[in-house]
């Protein structure tokens, strides 16, 4: 309410998760707080699923479209959090139509109206967001949102105006998240981090950054698995994914793991958590020999720098619950991956290839990458 209140606005749109809506409704709460205030633009959303969903984001996006809402509040974790930056992105073209000219209406939002607005010039000033993350994705701290179409397709908008206002962090909100929330989005942070570490376009600075994260959530994970409720280990986690993350957005965004992994997520409903508890470490294993050298240094953040990190990464994962670590866990099945490789080569090798410290010569190496047994790493 103090940020609110500095922010100096008056209609106030709230978007949250299922799981947050506890914290945020009922007497004496925080909308309530607002409707006493005066300041509540609409009711509290909680459409957004998933992966931010399309059908859930544009009813948000309209609903604060048709309140005149000024302000953004979003609680929650990544798919809330970007949620949060498109509706403010679709906010911003009030005024004008369809086709770009002045008009003091427009039509419904859609995912390409939204995908269009990022390219206005100039931009005009989006709508403040008060971020409030319940988990560790970091969607927060940065200026890209994802959006997974009705199709199971990952797409999305990216501006420097859409980096949330103000971020509040309080463990508080973590209370009684369930295991695949809690463990799946720190374990992104660990994705972020040796994504960035391995990055064709890394320096120093950033690797030497990403390190200190990654020793942060290697000691928060493992702190929250004897106790998951532990404030110091969800600030560990939160810390050190912070960390991660800024490294990654230091001009190595998206990493490779990110790309393909987001690409998985989408075609097969799997949370991206279990998507870096099945991949991170058969992705690391393809480029192992391209980039030995900065796998050493991960290998020695998570504790050991004798074990190849590829075996580092997936130890680690085996201890968190509520992670998923094989394909089969997700009911994912050997033809699916067969056509997801087929897919992925001819739709984005030259991105991932650019991405990865080894390029792939085929859909048959992506195949081999995806499908390689965690036991021989």
């Amino acid at each position: 309410l103090t940020e609110i209140s500095n922010l100096d606005v008056s209609k106030v749109f709230v978007l949250s998760n299922k799981s947050s809506r506890p914290f945020l409704e009922g007497e004496g709460k925080f909308i309530d707080a607002l409707k006493a205030r005066g300041l509540l633009a609409a009711p509290l959303n909680c459409d957004v699923g998933m992966g931010g969903g399309e059908d859930g984001l544009l009813k948000a996006c309209d609903e604060a479209y048709a309140a005149n809402a000024d302000c953004i509040v979003t609680v929650g974790g990544g798919a809330i959090q970007d949620a949060g930056k498109l509706v403010r992105l679709w906010l911003s073209t009030r005024g004008a139509s369809d086709d770009g000219s002045t008009s003091s209406t427009i039509s419904k939002a859609t995912v390409k109206g939204i995908q269009a607005a990022q390219k206005q010039d100039p931009m005009p000033s989006l709508p403040p967001q008060i971020a409030c993350p319940n988990s560790f994705a970091m969607a927060e701290l940065t200026h890209v949102a994802g959006i997974t179409t009705n199709e199971n397709v990952k797409s999305g908008a990216a501006h420097p105006s859409m980096m949330p206002t103000v971020v509040i962090y309080d463990p508080a909100l973590s209370k009684g998240m369930p295991d695949w929330v809690r463990f799946g989005t720190a374990l992104r942070g660990v994705e972020h981090a040796v994504g960035a570490v391995c990055h064709p376009k890394a320096d120093e600075d950033i690797r030497e950054r990403a390190i200190s994260g990654l020793r942060l959530l290697n000691r928060g994970l493992k702190a929250m698995v004897d106790d998951p409720e532990s404030e110091e280990a969800q600030s560990d986690c939160y810390h050190g994914g912070w960390m991660a993350i800024r490294a990654l957005n230091t001009g190595c965004y998206p990493s490779l793991g990110h790309l393909i992994e987001n690409h998985y997520s989408a075609r097969f409903n799997v949370h991206q958590g279990s998507c870096s508890g099945i991949l991170c470490a058969r992705i690391l294993n393809h480029h192992g020999d391209a980039s030995l050298e900065h796998q050493k240094r991960i290998s020695d953040a998570l504790g050991d720098s004798g074990v190849p990190a590829p075996r580092m990464v997936s130890g680690l994962v085996s201890s968190l619950p509520g992670v998923s670590k094989e394909h089969a866990e997700e009911g994912v099945t050997p033809y699916m991956l067969r056509e997801f490789a087929d897919y992925e080569y001819n739709h984005h090798i030259d991105r991932v290839s650019q991405l990865s410290p080894k390029p792939f010569g085929s859909a048959e190496e992506i195949f081999d990458m995806l499908t390689f047994p965690l036991g021989e790493l």
